[in-house]
């Protein structure tokens, strides 16, 4: 039995739920995964995972012996890497996820930075707004737009975005320049985001002193940010976006942003992944790169 990889295979198990889903991330037959816990189990004594046609459950002993596994393979790692990093740069492959305006307005002009320093690093990259299960679908990093939800992740901050309130020209002069947050709710047509798993509106939010305001009908609404762009310069509403992916339309003169005088919280971005990949050398180039990149070049 090659006991780390029976560790790994383990590991992938408790972390994905599956047999299936961890064989496929390391690249093994579902039998060979099976086989290999199995034989893990017979070597140690004990049983790690109580199995039913259904579903898995991590016995108390196997929970244990995965929190000691998770250190023990870092370890392993982190040795293979600092031995590896004093011949040769990173290499390899990372399955990152990013938001589909990030990617595009911002990762994606900014990787042949990336590529000139780490040409051996190659990089599949998921883009939309979905929120994805990391460990489930074999993710080594994702980029999050707003507040962390899940502590049991690392993350890493990279920028706080601010937004813009604005609409086409077009809009402006068929219906007129809103006054006040009550004028846009009363007067106006909402160019709006929800969100895809909950179907839950993002409210526009506009601040000034102790004074705050939420709108959250809109009469068009979408589930991708580069959607809300076009709805807004197609002119069916007023909408509020992050401000430096809107730019470009602003400084072409395609957008024109209205209600300057009311603010609205800044959006923080983090690279977040989980504990047992922080010692990963090319993921740890990667998010080291993305902070040092973007710190202080974004508003």
């Amino acid at each position: 039995m090659n006991q780390l990889l029976a560790m790994r295979a383990f590991v992938r198990v408790v972390e994905t739920g599956s047999f299936s889903r961890a064989a496929d991330q390391l690249d093994l037959p579902r039998s060979t995964a099976s086989k290999l816990i199995a034989d893990l189990e017979a070597y140690l004594g004990i049983r790690l995972i109580n199995r039913t046609t259904r579903a898995i459950a991590t016995t108390v002993e196997g929970l244990e012996y995965y929190h000691h596994a998770i250190r023990l393979l870092n370890e392993v790692d982190a040795v293979d890497d600092a031995v590896r990093g004093k011949k040769l740069k990173p290499r390899g492959h990372l399955r990152i996820d990013a938001p589909a305006s990030f990617a595009n307005c911002l990762l994606i002009p900014a990787l042949p930075d990336f590529h000139r320093l780490y040409p051996e690093v190659s990089i599949s990259m998921g883009i939309s707004d979905r929120i994805v299960n990391i460990v489930e679908e074999g993710v080594d990093c994702v980029i999050r737009a707003g507040e962390l939800q899940d502590m049991t992740l690392i993350a890493r901050k990279i920028f706080d975005l601010s937004f813009v309130t604005c609409a086409s020209p077009a809009y402006l002069e068929r219906m007129g320049v809103p006054s006040s947050p009550g004028d846009l709710l009363e007067h106006h047509v909402h160019a709006g985001y929800f969100f895809a798993a909950t179907g839950k509106a993002e409210p526009m939010v506009f601040e000034q002193g102790d004074e705050r305001h939420e709108i959250s009908s809109s009469h068009f609404a979408v589930n991708e940010g580069n959607g809300l762009i076009q709805l807004m310069l197609a002119g069916l509403g007023i909408g509020q976006n992050l401000r430096r992916f809107m730019q470009p339309y602003l400084d072409s003169g395609q957008l024109v942003p209205v209600l300057t005088n009311w603010s609205r919280p800044s959006l923080p971005f983090h690279a977040v992944y989980p504990l047992n990949r922080h010692q990963n050398a090319r993921l740890k180039v990667f998010v080291d790169w993305l902070v040092d990149y973007f710190h202080g070049g974004v508003s």
